[in-house]
C-alpha cells in the first residue's frame, strides 16, 4: 500500500468501482449474538465492515493501475493520474470543493462532494474554502449538463472551467490525484494561457493526497 497524506477520498466512487471488482471484498458479514433474552430468546445481528476507506481505494487503484484505461493530465485515458501543483476551495454554500491546476499543455479541474474531504482539512483557511458566488454552486452537474451527447466537450462548458480555476485564491500545494475523467477538449482561450497550453479537463476525483 503506498503512504499517502489523504485530503480527500470519495467513497461514494470506490465503493461503486468496488462492487463491480471485486464483490467479495465489500460483503458484509453478519455475527449473530445472543442477547439472553429468556422470553423472545432474541438475537441481534451485528455489521462489520471488512475494510476500512483507505484499504477499499487501494484495491480499486491496484485495479485501475492494472486493467483500466488510465492516462495522465495530457493524455487522459476514462481515469487520469497527476501530480501537480493545484489551489482548492468549496464552491457556492460549500456542498463541493473544487481543485484547479495547470501542466505544462492542460488546464486541469476536479470537483466532487466536499462531504469527501477528510476532517484533518476541513478547516481550510478562508482565502481557499470560498469562490465566488456567481459559480455555480453544483460546478459538475451544470458542466455535465452542458456537455453534448456526443461526448464531445462544449466550448461553453470547458470555459467554466477556466472561470473555476482564475477565481482560486491562495496558495497552492502539490498533490497527487487519481480522477474520473468528465469533460476534455480544446482549451477555449489559448490566447489567455502559456504557449503550449492547449487543452481543458475536467474530472472527479477518487482521492487527492499531498505530494509535497
Amino acid at each position: 500500500m503506498s503512504v499517502r497524506y489523504y485530503l480527500y477520498i470519495s467513497d461514494a466512487k470506490t465503493d461503486m468501482l468496488l462492487s463491480q471488482i471485486d464483490p467479495a471484498w465489500g460483503r458484509k458479514r453478519v455475527t449473530e449474538l445472543s442477547l439472553g433474552l429468556s422470553v423472545a430468546g432474541a438475537k441481534r445481528s451485528v455489521e462489520v465492515t471488512g475494510a476500512d476507506r483507505v484499504g477499499r481505494l487501494e484495491r480499486v487503484l491496484r485495479h485501475l493501475e492494472d486493467h483500466a484505461d488510465l492516462g495522465h493530465v495530457d493524455e487522459p485515458g476514462q481515469y487520469v493520474h497527476g501530480v501537480l501543483p493545484m489551489q482548492w476551495g468549496a464552491i457556492g454554500d460549500g456542498g463541493t470543493v473544487y481543485f484547479g491546476g495547470r501542466s505544462e499543455h492542460t488546464v486541469v479541474g476536479l470537483g466532487g462532494s466536499a462531504h469527501h474531504l477528510l476532517g484533518t482539512v476541513a478547516a481550510a483557511p478562508p482565502e481557499q474554502s470560498v469562490l465566488s458566488a456567481s459559480l455555480p454552486p453544483v460546478l459538475l452537474d451544470r458542466l455535465a449538463a452542458l456537455a453534448p451527447q456526443d461526448g464531445a466537450a462544449d466550448h461553453e462548458a470547458l470555459a467554466t472551467v477556466l472561470q473555476a480555476n482564475a477565481t482560486l485564491r491562495g496558495p497552492a500545494q502539490t498533490v497527487e490525484f487519481v480522477a474520473k475523467r468528465m469533460l476534455h477538449g480544446p482549451c477555449p482561450y489559448p490566447e489567455l494561457y502559456p504557449p503550449g497550453t492547449t487543452a481543458v479537463l475536467l474530472a472527479s476525483p477518487l482521492f487527492v493526497a499531498l505530494a509535497e
